[in-house]
């Protein structure tokens, strides 16, 4: 794309508003703290949350993003079933980016898309994180030095149950000794994921410029390429001339399910 993608920030905006801390912490949201970064950078940013109608993901909002963040947590089975659907084929079949961040590895939408359990360790008691770039030419990096540091971090440790990334950009160590794949690409039908670590919501990672900057890169990155759309069904006559062959044999075919 030659402009700034269209950007949708989904936040459950459940602990903001329901942990005094956490509201005071992120006074907007989560969603609310990496929307106005975006913005300052040129990006046209829309934001949705749990308690909107369709979770504010209706079709119209999905027709105009190009590139969807989520962070969930605790409200991740309160995510209707449909409005996953709807988000994982704007993903597989249109090509809208997704990057589910910190503990959305849990998301309806990015287990489906990864098709495994995408568990993984964890501990919390505010411990140095060290975020290393392993793929020093990837877009996703650019501007960034050899590693990002988060001063205090939930840990996550491996093994993380997710299909081998694509890409794998960043490998996180922890000052307790675990490591972790914390910034991984994934190439679905016509979408990009980009799942990132970062961003658990008892600290002030999403103020970080390293890691904010980080989002705006993935947010280019996976933004549609516009390639074609992929075409499937039953297409009897050939792009060639071909001789149909008299011993053809003629069966029953069960109609494909429409996308």
């Amino acid at each position: 794309m030659t402009t700034l993608p269209r950007v949708t920030i989904w936040n459950e905006f459940v602990h903001e508003r329901n942990n005094e801390q956490i509201g005071a912490l992120y006074p907007e949201g989560i969603h609310g703290a990496i929307a106005n970064h975006l913005r300052s950078q040129g990006f046209q940013v829309q934001t949705a949350t749990l308690e909107q109608p369709e979770h504010g993901l209706t079709d119209e909002v999905l027709a105009n993003t190009d590139v969807l963040l989520w962070w969930g947590h605790m409200a991740h089975a309160k995510v209707a079933d449909e409005v996953v659907e709807k988000v994982y084929k704007r993903v597989v079949l249109d090509g809208m980016g997704l990057i589910p961040l910190h503990s959305a590895h849990f998301s309806k939408i990015f287990v489906k898309l990864m098709g495994s359990t995408c568990n993984l360790k964890w501990r919390e008691i505010g411990e140095k994180e060290r975020l290393w770039v392993v793929s020093p030419g990837h877009p996703i990096v650019a501007g960034i030095g050899d590693y990002i540091e988060v001063p205090h971090a939930e840990m996550y440790g491996e093994h993380f149950d997710i299909p081998q990334p694509d890409e794998l950009v960043f490998v996180s160590w922890f000052q307790g000794g675990e490591v972790f794949r914390s910034g991984c690409c994934f190439y679905r039908g016509r979408g990009k994921i980009f799942y990132f670590r970062p961003g658990h919501e008892t600290y002030p990672v999403f103020y970080n410029q390293g890691v904010l900057k980080v989002i705006e890169n993935a947010a280019k990155w996976a933004a549609p390429a516009g390639g074609p759309a992929p075409n499937f069904g039953h297409f009897p006559k050939p792009i060639e001339e071909v001789t149909e062959w008299d011993g053809q044999i003629e069966i029953h075919h069960p109609q494909s399910s429409k996308a």
